[in-house]
């Protein structure tokens, strides 16, 4: 995929470049789909082609570990659904999902990691270093057992616990407009401290896509966004 000339391929200023010479405390985790076209994406079709809902996940995911890749992690992860590709930078290890539900790749994901671990998703191009910095900063887990990003739909965007434990997620319901309260309250069922992060936008639709570029302008999403020109009225 071809770049926009004003929009160099180099990292995001880390948010901390003074700490990022050693690692943080916790683990981070980005559940990723490989960007195929027809795999990923879909509710962007129409107005967008496959191709090009394809291209808007892979700059969406490029945001995203831009944004992890600024902050200091004990390890980075990208838990991905097909093959890594040119969107991988360094820094970061690739571990297959898993089969089955999403709850059980979830689950899987957390059960593979030790210690503190933040599990972001690749549908939220607007995070940046410093909305992630409450959950990954050195002192994240002072009094806090988990972390908790609500998303506008119903769902969640980041969950992070001190002490993985797939039964945590195992059996909560994907992907409907109850989702994040039903993962938020079986947290609390299990006595943890939960701080929460600021609720975000997923990228769904276009109308999604239109928002979420409009809140990070400067990041590849929008870029890429801007360039193409959806179906309707070609």
């Amino acid at each position: 995929m071809t770049e926009p000339a004003d929009r160099p391929d180099r990292p995001e200023r880390p948010a901390h470049p003074d700490r990022l010479d050693r690692p943080g405390p916790t683990t981070v985790l980005v559940i990723a789909k490989e960007p195929v076209p027809g795999r990923v994406k879909t509710r962007l079709t129409p107005p967008y082609t496959p191709d090009e809902a394809a291209q808007l996940a892979e700059a969406a995911l490029y945001d995203t570990l831009q944004a992890v890749r600024a902050m200091p992690a004990r390890r980075r992860v990208v838990v991905l659904d097909g093959r890594p590709g040119s969107w991988l930078p360094a820094g970061f290890d690739v571990r297959q999902q898993c089969d089955g539900g999403l709850d059980e790749r979830l689950a899987a994901a957390f059960a593979d990691s030790a210690g503190p671990t933040l599990l972001i998703g690749m549908d939220t191009p607007q995070v940046t270093p410093q909305l992630l910095s409450p959950a990954l900063d050195f002192g994240a887990w002072d009094g806090c057992d988990a972390w908790f990003g609500a998303a506008e739909d119903g769902g969640f965007w980041a969950l992070g616990v001190a002490a993985p434990d797939p039964r945590l997620l195992r059996g909560v319901p994907m992907s409907t407009e109850h989702t994040g309260a039903a993962q938020r309250a079986r947290l609390t069922a299990a006595g943890l401290r939960v701080r929460d992060l600021p609720p975000l936008r997923d990228v769904d639709t276009a109308d999604d896509a239109e928002r979420v570029a409009a809140a990070a302008p400067a990041g590849r999403f929008a870029a890429t966004l801007a360039r193409l020109t959806p179906v309707t009225g070609r």
